[in-house]
């Protein structure tokens, strides 16, 4: 039979042998389906190497990111989109692979990472994003077409075919089915580890918060973070920023809030006299700078960042301590972190700042009694900055809180022992857990005579925009996302009174 006799009458085919759509007023594409689909968008192809470099080469996301927006040279639009797709996928990474496995006929574990990472990307195109479902498919195979190949795009295909057919809150109601543990629920709604979640139960209440909050906690974590801005006192200016769309900070002064895409453009930035730093950060640092001391040496005073590495708290306390003729040693065990210090503190007269490169543990017996305010900035699990670092929450274990507590104690210990009496040492971490915050100021101060520990939020409270943060709890002061939009920052104030 020819086509001319076939039912319905001739065929409408191309020269190529593909028939035409049948409507008159539609046009052929010029582009074959599986030419389309074997191409890359680029801003998904970024969002693709950062979950990669991620999950291959324990990256961090925020050093990934940026590198591969230049080398695909993407314009604004389309690297927000790309920060979007990457970050989104990281923070929802443990609900994706919920709902991903129950539309694979497999364990996730027996995928190749690769097609997973594919699998991540499209699913938080379809549950979270305004792409539109046939455009979230047809560009993640294509993506996967172009690196990974023509066999698993097939297998993407009909997977995210199957996480389409449902919206985000049909398949969490899937997922919390018959669940009664509310730790679990809180896991799976809101993307984080059930240990996270136990630990940030404890930390709220820990703090005097009540454990209701912990859903606008977690919910805190998962929104992403407006990038915060400081011009070092006496040295920089927020002009620039706010002539390109910044707005003024509402929790510190001399800060601002940026969103108007990439802050690299911006010259005070790359100069180093405007710096991107969280508003949490700022206040601890400044709130040490701001307490008055029993006493002020004859030559000015000595200040000491313990845990200095990458830099930027200690370039705001060497531009405070620049306008008031003090001085500034910032200690960084690591030379290529100290390399990082002292970029960062480029901007500041280098008459006022020097780098020690040493284990702070050791700063006791090296410098006693020598500085007159010493900032620890202990290393930590850094659960109150999830939401910047979307990747961490997946890489931390509970059994890291048992392992940092003897060196979270070492450098506090140490720089108990290298303040001057009258002096002041500020404990920080980015960690709300009683484990690295309260349990190890009392563990430190147990046994010791001559330290008191001073009330941090009135402190903190002063150099805030005029408001009262409500931070502190007992002596010490916590802050929150949910509550101040800042990173989960811990501050405890120790004054030595006596020698």
């Amino acid at each position: 039979m020819t086509p001319e006799n076939r039912p319905g009458g001739p065929t409408r085919r191309n020269e190529r042998g593909r028939e035409r759509n049948r409507s008159g007023s539609r046009q052929f594409s010029s582009t074959a389906p599986a030419e389309r689909t074997r191409r890359a968008d680029p801003a998904r192809l970024v969002a693709y190497e950062v979950l990669r470099a991620v999950a291959a080469d324990d990256a961090y996301a925020n050093l990934v990111l940026p590198g591969s927006i230049r080398k695909h040279r993407l314009g604004r639009q389309d690297a927000g989109f790309a920060t979007e797709l990457a970050y989104g996928a990281l923070r929802a990474q443990g609900t994706y692979d919920a709902i991903l496995a129950l539309c694979v006929d497999r364990p996730l574990t027996q995928l190749d990472p690769a097609i997973l990472d594919a699998l991540r990307l499209g699913t938080h195109q379809l549950m979270a994003m305004r792409v539109p479902p046939h455009a979230a498919l047809d560009q993640t195979v294509g993506l996967a077409r172009a690196v990974i190949g023509a066999g698993p795009s097939s297998l993407i295909n009909a997977v995210l075919r199957k996480v389409s057919r449902k919206s985000f809150d049909e398949w969490l109601d899937a997922l919390v089915t018959g669940v009664e543990d509310p730790v679990r629920i809180s896991s799976l709604r809101y993307s984080h580890p059930e240990w996270i979640v136990r630990a940030l139960r404890q930390s709220l209440v820990n703090h005097g918060r009540p454990v209701e909050e912990i859903d606008a906690l977690l919910e805190a974590d998962n929104a992403a973070p407006v990038v915060n801005l400081v011009a070092l006192p006496g040295i920089g200016s927020l002009d620039e920023a706010m002539a390109a769309g910044a707005r003024s900070g509402e929790l510190v002064k001399d800060s601002a809030l940026f969103a108007a895409g990439d802050v690299g453009r911006l010259e005070s930035v790359r100069s180093g006299k405007v710096r991107v730093q969280d508003a949490g950060s700022q206040l601890v640092a400044r709130a040490l700078a701001a307490v008055d001391l029993d006493r002020r040496g004859a030559g000015g005073e000595q200040w000491l960042d313990l845990c200095a590495g990458p830099g930027g708290k200690s370039a705001l306390l060497a531009a405070i301590a620049a306008q008031r003729g003090d001085t500034l040693v910032a200690n960084e065990p690591a030379e290529h972190r100290a390399a990082l210090v002292r970029q960062a503190l480029g901007a500041v007269d280098p008459a006022v700042w020097s780098v020690r490169v040493g284990d702070g543990r050791e700063i006791g017996a090296a410098y006693p009694e020598g500085f007159d305010r010493i900032l620890v900035d202990a290393p930590c699990t850094g659960l109150g900055a999830l939401r910047r670092r979307p990747e961490s929450r997946w890489r931390r274990t509970a059994s890291d809180l048992t392992e940092l507590g003897p060196l979270q104690r070492g450098l506090l210990a140490a720089a108990l022992e290298a303040v001057r009496p009258g002096g002041v040492v500020a404990y920080v971490t980015c960690s709300p857990h009683p484990a690295e915050t309260s349990a190890v100021v009392q563990d430190s101060l147990r046994g010791r005579e001559g330290y008191t520990l001073m009330e941090a939020g009135p402190v903190l409270d002063s150099v805030s925009t005029g408001r009262s943060l409500q931070a502190g709890h007992g002596a010490t002061a916590q802050l929150w996302p949910h509550i101040h939009g800042t990173d989960a920052m811990f501050l405890a104030l120790i004054r030595r009174t006596a020698g």
